[in-house]
C-alpha cells in the first residue's frame, strides 16, 4: 500500500524529511509513506479556525491534482482529517489519522480524551470526535505549544505528562500527527495517532474499504 500523505501546514524542507523518517520509521511492513508539502496557501500553522479551513481546503485541491495511478490511497499528515470529509470527489481512497486512531480506541472499549498544542486545534479535534460519533472522557486537554515544539520530542514529552498526569481516562490521544510521543511517568497511556492508523491500515489492507467517507 503506497500512500501520499501531504503537510497541513507549510514547513520547511528539513522538517519534510524530519517527517518522513518518522514515517519509515513507524510503517507497518506492506506500508509505504511519501511525504510531500503541497503547494498552494498554506497556513504557517493551525492557530485559528480559518487556518484550518485553509489547510482543508489547500489539500483538497492538492488531493484532487493528484493521478490516481500514483497512489492506493491519501493520508493526510494531520489528526484533524484535512479533506477526509471530500473522499467521494478525490481519485483514491483517502484514510484519516484521527477517525482510524479514534474508532479503534473507541472499538476496544477504552475511554479515552485528546490533548493537542493550542486551544484551536483541541476543540477541532472535539469536533471531529462528535462528528464520528465517538464518546470521548472530556473536552481534549490544550498543552499550550509553539508550532516549533512540534519538533521537540523531549519538550513535547515533558508538557504531555504533566497534562495527563492526573486524568483518570485509560488512554490519551496525542492531537498531533508528527510527534514520536513518550510514555508519561504516572496517568493514562498516550496513545501516537499516526502508528496506530497505519497498524490498522495494514491489518485491513486485503479488504477494500473506503475509510472517510462519512
Amino acid at each position: 500500500m503506497r500512500l501520499l500523505a501531504l503537510t497541513p501546514i507549510h514547513v520547511p524542507d528539513a522538517e519534510v524529511a524530519r517527517r518522513q523518517a518518522r514515517y519509515d520509521a513507524i510503517a507497518p511492513a506492506g506500508v509505504a509513506v511519501v511525504v510531500r508539502r503541497p503547494d498552494g496557501d498554506l497556513p504557517r500553522e493551525l492557530a485559528s479556525a480559518s487556518d484550518v479551513e485553509a489547510s482543508d481546503a489547500a489539500l483538497l485541491a492538492a488531493y484532487a491534482a493528484e493521478p490516481a495511478g500514483d497512489w492506493d490511497g491519501f493520508l493526510p499528515d494531520c489528526v484533524l482529517d484535512p479533506a477526509v470529509h471530500a473522499a467521494a470527489a478525490l481519485p483514491v481512497p483517502i484514510h484519516g489519522i484521527g477517525r482510524l486512531a479514534m474508532h479503534a480506541l473507541a472499538g476496544a472499549g477504552l475511554v479515552w480524551r485528546g490533548v493537542a498544542r493550542n486551544e484551536p486545534i483541541a476543540r477541532e479535534l472535539d469536533r471531529l470526535a462528535a462528528h464520528y460519533g465517538v464518546a470521548t472522557d472530556g473536552p481534549a486537554t490544550v498543552l499550550s505549544l509553539s508550532v516549533e515544539e512540534i519538533a521537540d520530542d523531549a519538550g513535547w514529552g515533558r508538557a504531555l505528562a504533566a497534562a495527563v498526569a492526573d486524568l483518570g481516562c485509560d488512554a490519551v490521544l496525542n492531537g498531533c500527527s508528527a510527534v514520536d510521543v513518550r510514555a508519561p511517568g504516572r496517568g493514562p497511556a498516550v496513545v501516537d495517532p499516526t502508528a496506530l492508523a497505519l497498524r490498522v491500515l495494514a491489518d485491513v489492507s486485503g479488504v477494500r474499504v473506503l475509510e472517510g467517507t462519512a
